[in-house]
């Protein structure tokens, strides 16, 4: 493989030493960008985009040619592994993603397919391997996955949801059947991100967006229990161990220092958490990502510079700071602040690591 040139991302990751604070968006390859509407276009739907390997290496290219990103993360999207065991993912303009078929009994889990990654999923490969060479060291290429439980929630309320009733039904009264599907998820998941390192993935994030839905307890049992074990069978792999692995759960602040001690060496916060509060709990266990509200790229560049260096401090000196969006970028943000952004870390950012 081609020697990497920017491997600001990666030592950060690690808690080692670097000269600024590296920075990458979560979404940053999608609507915002006039480009990538006309990439979209003309590939004719998301889940056309998604497959075509060429296409998406274009937009995930797309941001890195604007902006001095510290790293790529592959285009694609979360729900591929349930699409791939059966339940039929398709997208209706306005609506999301949503399910032909949903999962809410043993005979729905039983009539699941069974998969492999490498076979059934080979056009998120293609894509991995066309980004890497596309790249050519530039920068590390991020592989992801959505987490189990968050699989779960579209698999079994069939698409998006806003009180997650069927979903939470099923883990209250019938935790057996739950801890099943989730089983299934969790070891699906493991192969899908080892088969995307084994095509160049170089970092690896777990996306648990509705982990936040949660109680304390349920969290615990039903969301952190199978990242873990995500976690756990790719570090005892001797291709995949040495690949930092991200656990973002959305809205799971007040669990960061039980997620910071699930073997991930980075821990995502969303932007209700002070960094400097998370730093505090979490020590130097591992890295945080994080945190700017996704909605203050919608104030003024000035406005964007001060909340960059307030997070900045916040956090202080030393590695082990990612700087991210607290979540995805939306999708009406105009791209001249994400410019704002991305020149406030850069610019911002070296007196904290001075003597590292």
């Amino acid at each position: 493989m081609t020697e990497l040139k920017n491997d600001r991302f990666l030592r950060a990751l690690q808690r080692q030493p670097v000269d600024r604070t590296p920075i990458w968006m979560m979404r940053q390859a999608g609507r915002y960008l006039p480009e990538y509407r006309a990439t979209r276009k003309q590939a004719g739907s998301f889940l056309d985009l998604c497959k075509n390997a060429e296409l998406a290496c274009e937009v995930t290219m797309q941001p890195l040619r604007r902006y001095p990103m510290d790293a790529a993360i592959l285009f694609s999207d979360i729900l591929t592994v349930p699409d791939a065991l059966g339940l039929g993912l398709y997208f209706e303009e306005g609506e999301g993603p949503k399910f032909r078929k949903t999962v809410r009994s043993e005979s729905d889990l039983a009539g699941l397919n069974t998969i492999s990654a490498d076979d059934d999923l080979d056009y998120v490969m293609n894509a991995v391997r066309t980004i890497r060479a596309e790249l050519n060291g530039t920068v590390p290429l991020i592989g992801f996955s959505g987490s189990p439980w968050t699989l779960a929630t579209y698999m079994v309320e069939g698409g998006s949801s806003k009180d997650f009733a069927n979903v939470k039904g099923m883990a209250y009264d019938k935790p057996e059947l739950m801890h099943n599907l989730l089983s299934l998820l969790a070891d699906a998941v493991a192969d899908y991100l080892a088969a995307q390192i084994r095509a160049g993935a170089q970092a690896v994030q777990i996306f648990d967006t509705w982990g936040g839905s949660l109680t304390a307890a349920a969290y615990k049992e039903f969301s952190l229990k199978y990242m873990q074990r995500i976690v756990s069978r790719l570090q005892a792999s001797a291709e995949t161990q040495s690949v930092p692995v991200i656990v973002f759960t959305k809205g799971g602040g007040q669990w960061l220092s039980a997620i910071a001690g699930c073997g991930a060496q980075a821990v995502g916060i969303d932007w209700t958490t002070d960094i400097n509060v998370a730093r505090s709990q979490v020590g130097d266990r591992v890295c945080l990502q994080g945190n700017m509200d996704p909605a203050m790229l919608f104030a003024s560049p000035a406005r964007i510079r001060e909340e960059v260096a307030s997070i900045l401090a916040g956090f202080g000196h030393g590695s082990g700071h990612v700087f991210n969006l607290g979540h995805g970028i939306t999708p009406g943000v105009n791209p001249d602040h994400v410019t704002a952004f991305v020149d406030a870390v850069q610019e911002l950012s070296p007196q904290y690591h001075q003597n590292d």
